[in-house]
């Protein structure tokens, strides 16, 4: 049974530089989440967290009624991030194992297939991996690891095009095998948009939002036309930016429309993807304050 991760009102320092800011959220059992934010925003540090390698200034994390520095709930929450947590000789089959002692109940046999979509062996050192090659080879560690919460940062760095459709593939594959809660903190938001259901966007060390994937989307509207119209039909909504082509504006919308105001005939209604509603949200316009 598979209990909820709840992080309470927690804020890390280091020194006197804050990197979260009283952030709180919970992760549902069995639920792909994108853990989105720019650089510098606090994703990494959050994730090293809520995996005990590192400890808060102030607040909480939980998994059911029990802080996650315990033997029984580390067992349950495996993250991959930075390189440097393994010894320089290691190769790829030996993180599989220590994986295995840890955890227990490794899936050897899908790693073993992944390694081969990847084109790798697992005899190869993971050091002298390019950084698409450690990428691939952490993948195949996460996806078969047998833990209920999986957190994978930056999980297509220095992947191609091909890879990353591997990695997908993959994800899916396992998620439908095991399902179990899966967080992934990544630039490339276009291409997680189908996967995640979920999105925690952080941005200047809080939480801006913790949505579901389709209630985000159907809230951003592109509105578009005569400036003039635009500008009287977006009044007093949540104008993220605006785009001026000639006499055209789009206006890039983050609210609820209202029913009871007519759409003059020139002006055109669409939605935005949630890449750009990250790029809106988080590039300093008219934000509401998180």
């Amino acid at each position: 049974m598979m209990e909820q991760l709840k992080i309470s009102h927690l804020s890390k320092k280091f020194g006197r530089r804050v990197i979260l800011d009283d952030v709180s959220f919970t992760l549902e059992p069995a639920k792909i989440y994108g853990l989105l934010g720019r650089n510098g925003a606090g994703k990494s540090t959050l994730l090293n967290l809520i995996s005990n390698r590192i400890f808060p200034t102030s607040g909480s994390i939980k998994l059911g009624d029990q802080e996650v520095n315990t033997d029984q709930t580390l067992d349950q929450v495996f993250l991959i991030g930075e390189d440097n947590l393994y010894y320089k000789q290691v190769k790829i089959n030996q993180m599989f194992d220590l994986a295995d002692g840890a955890y227990g109940n490794f899936d050897y046999q899908n790693a073993e297939q992944m390694l081969k979509r990847f084109e790798l062996e697992g005899n190869q050192k993971f050091a002298k991996l390019s950084t698409g090659q450690k990428t691939a080879a952490k993948i195949s560690l996460a996806l078969n690891v047998d833990a209920d919460y999986i957190f994978l940062d930056e999980p297509v760095l220095g992947l191609d095009v091909n890879h990353r459709e591997i990695f997908y593939q993959e994800l899916i594959k396992s998620y439908q095998k095991r399902p179990r809660t899966i967080v992934l903190s990544t630039h490339l938001i276009d291409e997680i948009q189908q996967l995640v259901e979920h999105v925690i966007l952080i941005d200047r060390h809080q939480v801006l939002e913790d949505t579901d994937v389709q209630d985000l989307l159907d809230r951003a509207y592109d509105i578009s036309g005569p400036a003039k119209l635009v500008d009287q039909y977006t009044e007093g909504l949540n104008v993220l930016s605006t785009t001026d082509l000639g006499n055209i504006r789009t206006a890039h919308v983050f609210d609820q429309l209202p029913e009871d105001r007519i759409l003059p005939d020139q002006v055109q209604v669409g939605h935005y993807d949630l890449q750009h509603l990250f790029i809106y949200l988080t590039n300093g316009g008219q934000q509401k304050d998180a």
